[in-house]
């Protein structure tokens, strides 16, 4: 069974919230949601454990044993966030065989957008030619993609659209301060994407459901100070690295085990099934100990799991539709599988989604 909130641990608030019921199966509308196409992009430049050692007290056993991580990519000069998510996006409409006329809206999940308005959104709205559709951005952190999906199954279920591309990208590295082994050893940048459509009548493929969750009374957890109105840029905001990512690791891995953990499980009984019925499972790919503490929590086979942190380090928002783009173009992941998709992220944000590819 879903494990109860009276397992958080006593320094967490309890609120009247706490204890309210868990949400059933969602409403059947009659529409059915599929995941049509995915796509990917990682920048070409490599940021190494080896390299980091040049620049940072830390060395690159260090760096492994610790995270899993060998190597993150990151964006050149020239590109900012929309830039990665437009390849990303364009593949996606490739694999589902549309265009960007074909879109009714664009959810783009980020936490380090090109700017803060426009809504970056509408900045790869231009770029892919996807003239008047509804465009905005959601701001769920390393949850964000998870949220997306979420928010386009609601909106193509309840007729309101048919057809919305979620992207999940970001561009990290300008946010890390590469003096703090703590945090600078975590990050990448990186885009997914994916479109998400009405099912035809004769076809499988559908969204079961989605169970999201956040705690604000933890968000001191993982911040980014400066840059909006409680604090924006100034030379002693500057000077104080205020504008850098800043993280309480130890608390974040015990909340992060727990919380995807029960989001799955949520699903899982919402759904009437196991664990056994699970194809594959993907979950955010911040951390390798944290990822084979919630499979073992299932007692998930390891090969029923996708990872590929090792090779992309933390890409936030980014993490679970990289990671699902590549088990689909590499065969892994086929039509009639069933896929679980969790993260958690700053604010702190939790979710899961439950599908059948």
């Amino acid at each position: 069974m879903t494990k109860s909130n009276s397992d958080l641990s006593e320094s967490t608030p309890k609120s009247p919230s706490d204890h309210r019921p868990r949400p059933s199966r969602p409403i059947d509308t009659g529409i059915r949601t599929k995941i049509a196409g995915t796509g990917s992009y990682l920048p070409e430049k490599l940021l190494t454990n080896v390299d980091l050692e040049k620049m940072v007290e830390t060395n690159d056993q260090w760096i492994r044993e610790r995270t899993g991580i060998e190597q993150r990519h990151l964006a050149a000069d020239h590109q900012v966030t929309s830039d990665l998510a437009l390849v990303a996006s364009q593949r996606a409409l490739e694999m589902a065989g549309m265009t960007a006329q074909d879109l009714d809206a664009i959810l783009f999940c980020t936490v380090s957008g090109d700017q803060i308005m426009p809504a970056s959104a509408c900045v790869l709205q231009t770029k892919l030619g996807a003239k008047h559709v509804m465009a905005f951005d959601l701001s769920a952190a390393c949850s964000g993609f998870v949220y997306g999906v979420s928010v386009a199954d609601s909106l193509i279920r309840t007729r309101m659209f048919k057809t919305v591309l979620v992207v999940g990208a970001e561009v990290l590295h300008r946010f890390v301060n590469y003096k703090d082994r703590e945090t600078c050893i975590l990050f990448g940048d990186g885009a997914g994407a994916a479109v998400l459509t009405a099912a035809d009548v004769n076809e499988d493929s559908r969204i079961y459901s989605a169970h999201l969750r956040a705690d604000g009374s933890l968000g001191d957890l993982f911040v980014l100070p400066a840059g909006g109105s409680a604090m924006p840029f100034t030379h002693q905001v500057l000077d104080d690295g205020l504008g850098y990512v800043r993280m309480k690791g130890r608390e974040i891995f015990k909340n992060a085990v727990r919380t995807m953990s029960d989001v799955c499980q949520e699903a899982l009984d919402i759904n009437g099934m196991s664990i056994d019925q699970i194809d594959w499972l993907i979950p955010h790919q911040a951390n390798l100990r944290i990822i084979e503490a919630v499979g073992k929590h299932f007692g998930i086979p390891a090969e029923k799991v996708v990872i590929n942190v090792q090779r992309t380090g933390n890409t936030s928002a980014a993490t679970v539709p990289i990671a699902f783009d590549e088990a689909v173009r590499d065969g892994r992941i086929r039509r009639g599988q069933h896929v679980l998709l969790t993260a958690f992220g700053a604010g702190l944000t939790s979710g899961s989604v439950l599908l059948k590819f």
